[in-house]
């Protein structure tokens, strides 16, 4: 694999990756994903409590955000990102308009491919447009 997986983050270690997933089946099959990617997982968290606390004081490299957290929105989530200037992504298995402040960040419809999944995350890593 090429790209920037592996070591090359900001602190020389690999590279960390929040996962907010709220769906346990999906969260282990995302972290062991990421993990034979050469990624460092930071969760997975189920909660957003838990992902806003993360988001806004955990050393992150990027993160993925699913949209849905329990009947609820992560747009919190996001905003903690965005304020801090991580790269994240959105994954969501429908549709969702989260206004023009978040039109920038990429969304991965669920079901897709953990290749697809690893080419967003390079794509976001190397600089692409992130919105707000």
């Amino acid at each position: 694999m090429s790209g920037v997986t592996g070591a090359g983050a900001a602190g020389g270690g690999p590279i960390r990756v929040l996962v907010v997933e709220d769906e346990p089946l999906v969260a282990i099959m995302l972290e062991e994903a990421l993990r034979d990617f050469g990624y460092a997982v930071v969760g997975p968290v189920e909660n957003l409590k838990s992902a806003i606390q993360l988001a806004a004081t955990e050393r992150i490299d990027t993160a993925i955000v699913d949209i849905n957290i329990d009947g609820q929105v992560a747009t919190t989530v996001a905003d903690r990102l965005m304020e801090r200037g991580i790269p994240f992504l959105f994954v969501s298995g429908y549709a969702r308009e989260l206004g023009l402040r978040y039109r920038g960040i990429p969304l991965l419809s669920k079901p897709f491919t953990f290749t697809d999944l690893h080419h967003a995350i390079e794509r976001r890593l190397r600089g692409a447009p992130s919105g707000g």
